[in-house]
């Protein structure tokens, strides 16, 4: 199918047959799951690769940061690649350099090298994820069925993040710690064939010549940002590194929108923010994901160092997360039909809010069980605003910059999920720093010691292992108190901007049911 100026701006019941769409999608969710699981599925792995390839606490930062980094700093080109050259191309690109980056991943037999193909894998990931929504919002033009569709894919998205601990810790239970990146190996071979089979071709024939200006612009923008926001939890937010790429960041995307507004070509069309239902339903994707990367950051380290679980017993009880966002989330789309997107875009982040705050009360004498109500808070919140969400920003362009769109979309949730990890984990280490070096202050304590205590509450348990008797178990139960304290201020935050944010829909987002469809004459839709 390709997509002309008139054709994108309308809805036609003729095109993809209704069977062979539903195994584009599946084609679509199960290469998106690939991408969004990988996010997650390497954080309980980091242990073992300290032993088996000695990495450095650097290291490993960068063996996690380097995907996302590249990740989030090419979406927006991908996207308007694939809008000129056609999606089903980019995407198959996408899949054989994801394929090609895991399979060295699993490989690499030094630091270095994994950092290395952790990046290429990012290139594969920006190819494939904004190229599933752009191919899925031109195979399913009619509005309602775009709804549902779309539904599963934010469903799968939420899905992927959360099933990641799972999936990581069980293979590490049964195989060696390649194998977290050998998986995606055969699931993207199968992908790349069904797509070349299945996947119909689409792209704005009257697209415009590429724009090189605004590609390195946004490269060099999204790459600061994300770079300085995720430095800006391992070092401080006045620490020149994490200041000077903010400030980097800020100068190059406003170079980028100035170059934009006045470029003949523009890789990007600001003239989409002016429609309130894509301005804020970007704003608002962007938090419901920093709130659920963010938890799952925090979650998974509460469970393992708190509650004393294994990382696949970890993985297992988050589970419930992505079992609530995978049900609920293709069903916010029959609530829309029937309330309209505001009420269930609220509804949704309220009861985030609500989860985060449940979160905020947890004691040093809770259980999982006690946790677990605000679980399922989380996932039925995420699952209800993330699908609305997406069909809003989705919905309120013309089918021509479907790909550009959707890039935006991406970068929105990359963004988000490394703001949520940046600034809980932030305030977490904040509090639970000021907790612990008043009471260290009492010691004579070697500055190695002290930085492990100071640093993580697993360093600081891993020292009262090694000291034993009373004074181990008091240090262990004072850097538990002092963990959780962190871990309410970071929650309470979170909670509160989240709810802010469901405010702010109230007010700002249309209420525009999918049975409803007004656009502009330009075919950018408002509510």
């Amino acid at each position: 199918m390709v997509t002309t100026p008139d054709s994108g701006r309308r809805e036609s019941r003729a095109g993809t047959p209704r069977p062979r769409r539903g195994a584009i999608l599946a084609v679509l969710c199960v290469s998106l799951l690939i991408v969004s699981l990988d996010s997650t599925v390497l954080n309980v792995a980091l242990p073992v690769m300290v032993r088996v390839m000695h990495a450095s606490s650097t290291q490993l930062q960068w063996i996690v940061d380097a995907y996302s980094i590249v990740f989030a700093g090419l979406l927006l080109v991908s996207g308007s690649i694939g809008d000129r050259l056609g999606r089903k191309w980019v995407f198959v690109a996408g899949l054989a350099l994801f394929a090609a980056g895991s399979a060295t991943s699993a490989f690499s037999a030094t630091p270095d090298r994994l950092i290395a193909a952790r990046a290429f894998m990012g290139i594969g990931a920006a190819a494939i994820m904004p190229s599933t929504l752009s191919i899925l919002a031109n195979v399913f033009t009619l509005e309602r069925d775009r709804a549902r569709a779309i539904g599963i894919w934010s469903g799968t998205t939420g899905l992927g993040v959360a099933v990641g601990p799972v999936a990581g810790g069980w293979l590490l239970d049964h195989y060696w710690w390649g194998s977290v990146f050998l998986i995606n190996v055969p699931i993207a071979a199968a992908g790349l064939i069904a797509t070349l089979l299945l996947v119909p071709n689409s792209k704005d024939i009257a697209g415009k010549a590429p724009d090189p200006v605004g590609s390195v612009l946004s490269v060099a923008g999204l790459g600061l940002l994300v770079w300085g926001i995720i430095e800006a939890a391992n070092r401080t937010l006045t620490s020149p590194l994490v200041l000077g790429s903010i400030a980097g960041a800020a100068v190059a995307l406003a170079a980028f929108g100035w170059w934009e507004l006045r470029s003949s070509h523009p890789m990007l069309e600001l003239s989409f923010f002016t429609s309130r239902r894509f301005s804020v339903a970007i704003g608002a994707m962007g938090l419901v994901i920093f709130a659920l990367v963010g938890a799952l950051f925090l979650l998974t380290q509460y469970l393992q160092f708190s509650l004393g679980y294994s990382p696949l017993q970890t993985g297992v009880r988050i589970a419930p997360i992505a079992a609530v966002v995978l049900v609920v989330a293709p069903l916010s789309s029959l609530l829309v039909r029937h309330f309209g997107t505001k009420p269930v875009v609220f509804t949704g982040m309220a009861l985030i809010a609500l989860g985060l705050a449940l979160i905020s009360r947890v004691t040093p004498h809770g259980t999982y069980t006690d946790a677990l109500p605000a679980f399922f808070l989380l996932g039925c919140g995420v699952g209800l605003a993330s699908a609305p969400c997406t069909e809003s920003v989705m919905g309120s362009l013309p089918h021509s910059q479907a790909g550009v769109g959707a890039a935006t979309n991406s970068a929105a949730l990359q963004v988000g999920g490394a703001l949520g990890v940046a600034v809980l984990g932030s305030l977490l280490n904040s509090r639970y720093q000021a907790r612990m070096t008043p009471v260290l202050a009492h010691y004579v304590i070697p500055k190695s010691i002290s930085g492990l205590i100071t640093g993580s509450l697993g360093g600081a348990l891993g020292v009262a292992r090694q000291v034993g008797g009373p004074l181990g178990a008091a240090l262990g139960t004072v850097a538990r108190a002092s963990f959780l304290s962190g871990l309410g201020l970071a929650t309470a935050v979170g909670a509160a901007a989240v709810g802010t944010a469901a405010m702010v829909v109230v007010f700002a987002l249309p209420n525009r049911s999918i049975d409803r469809p007004r656009r502009h004459p330009d075919g950018i839709q408002d509510g």
